[in-house]
């Protein structure tokens, strides 16, 4: 075909979509509005992935999830679709070309990942409710997919590392000024500040986890001496909202996992050994366990519940005796429990607690907030969680998972040379951290928000440990998009 009928073609058809399109908004129908939106999305797919990826982290802040009241199983728009698409892609690709990076394959992080996944995929076949659990395989293979096995690749190019973090971060400064102007209408007191988040965050508990991950990237930013100093000064504008963010995300999870974090930072600069730094974690544990019946009464004489205050809402971490909130996650916990001990091995199914714990409760450890129908949230706990769900091995699975990402980060930080990689690398580690201990409390990897930073923080520590840790650092280095 000659350029000529090729240009006529093209100005014919867009002609034609023109006029279609204008009839069918002059009678209310506006679906093919979105006909460009999917042939963009379907020619970035093909042509270059990596951007298409990096869409989808820009728009994960702002999407809002759409909820099926009768199964309970919701789906984040724009995002989840998206990600389904680049899944299938890759799959195809996969199969057509037959290549991979073997590198990754080998990697003792990817074998750790697989052994999880395997384990879901065959606890979802002895699952009491295999339609929600082969649904929530389905949920956690397309964040792996696209934010662990194409991310790694993708990485290979560090302008990309700093623009997947760039891209979160954009939009969710939007996000965070939308939150602190609606909870500025309600005085910043407490309990607003659980839904003032709404409709991009369902609960104040995910919305503080996500801010703690990114907070000691912010910081790294601040005193990132290859960085432009406009970007700095920027930076220090963000550690401010991000700061005040925080605060009145009233999430004493977040906050306690930035104080973790914080004693971690200190032990990496100290360049503290392994071997002293697991002595001292076991005499603390011998120490906590011998005093462990004094404690319990200690704490169950603090009766300060969660308070607009913030000095009292700092005091109601410890509080297990009045604290809904507090009382209610013990609930949950204690319900866990009792759910593996009757399915140690294979569990209930992934993705069914919230179906199957109700009648796991007991009278004694109900609360104002209990519920027998499952609806307000799952186990409350990262581990506890698969626990119950896929038995003693998805449980370790995944802690394996996190162990040996740890490891590979720790050894990585220590191997590099002085520089931007070294502080993104160290950073990136440190804001996964503060997820390992949220997790200890709340469970948020069945969504976009977590899950997309979660595997990519994750997928930045393989990528430089398979491809950039043999590299020597630049004397000057502006790979942040907004400092080149």
């Amino acid at each position: 075909m000659t350029d000529t009928l090729k240009h006529r073609l093209i100005f014919s058809l867009s002609a034609a979509f023109v006029v279609l399109n204008s009839i069918c908004c002059f009678f209310e129908f506006y679906w093919l509005n979105l006909i460009p939106v999917a042939l963009i999305i379907i020619y970035l797919a093909f042509v270059s992935v990596d951007t298409l990826l990096l869409i989808i982290v820009f728009c994960t802040p702002l999407s809002i999830t759409l909820t099926d009241p009768d199964v309970r199983l919701g789906l984040s728009l724009p995002t989840e679709p998206l990600m389904i698409g680049v899944m299938l892609l890759f799959f195809f690709k996969m199969l057509y070309e037959g290549k991979y990076d073997l590198r990754i394959i080998r990697h003792p992080v990817t074998i750790a990942l697989l052994i999880n996944l395997i384990w879901i995929f065959v606890t979802c076949i002895t699952s009491e409710m295999p339609v929600i659990s082969f649904k929530f395989l389905l949920a956690r293979l397309w964040f792996v997919t696209c934010f662990y096995f194409i991310a790694v690749e993708i990485f290979q190019k560090k302008t990309n590392i700093h623009r997947f973090i760039w891209l979160y971060i954009i939009p969710l400064l939007i996000v965070i000024g939308y939150t602190l102007y609606n909870h500025a209408e309600f005085g910043f007191k407490e309990d607003p500040a659980h839904w003032v988040m709404a409709p991009f965050y369902n609960d104040h508990t995910a919305y503080g986890a996500i801010l703690a991950m990114f907070f000691p990237l912010i910081v790294s930013f601040v005193f990132n001496k290859s960085l432009t100093p406009s970007v700095r000064v920027f930076s220090v504008i963000l550690f401010g909202i991000f700061t005040i963010a925080l605060i009145f995300s009233y999430t004493r999870a977040a906050w306690v996992s930035l104080l973790i974090v914080l004693v971690l930072w200190g032990i990496y600069m100290l360049r503290i050994k392994m071997q002293t730094l697991l002595i001292a974690i076991s005499a603390i544990a011998i120490i906590v366990s011998m005093m462990w019946s004094d404690l319990v009464m200690k704490l169950e004489k603090n009766r300060q519940d969660s308070s607009s205050n913030l000095t009292e809402h700092v005091q109601s971490i410890s509080n297990i005796s009045t604290d809904a909130s507090n009382l209610e996650r013990l609930n949950r916990w204690n319900s866990a429990m009792r759910m593996f001990h009757e399915r140690p091995v294979f569990g209930w199914g992934p993705g069914t607690y919230s179906f199957q714990y109700a009648p796991f409760q007991l009278s004694s450890e109900r609360t104002i907030i209990s519920t027998n129908a499952g609806d307000k949230g799952n186990a409350h706990s990262e581990y506890i969680g698969p626990l119950c769900e896929s038995g003693v091995l998805g449980a370790l699975s995944f802690i394996a998972i996190i162990l040996v990402t740890i490891r590979t980060a720790t050894r990585l930080y220590y191997s590099l040379p002085k520089g931007s990689l070294r502080s993104t690398v160290l950073a990136v580690l440190l804001g996964l951290i503060t997820y390992v201990v949220h997790g200890a409390l709340n469970n948020f990897l069945d969504t976009d928000k977590a899950s997309v930073p979660f595997w990519g923080f994750i997928a930045i520590i393989v990528s430089a440990d398979i491809y950039h840790k043999g590299e020597k650092e630049k004397k000057q280095i502006s790979e942040y998009p907004t400092a080149e």
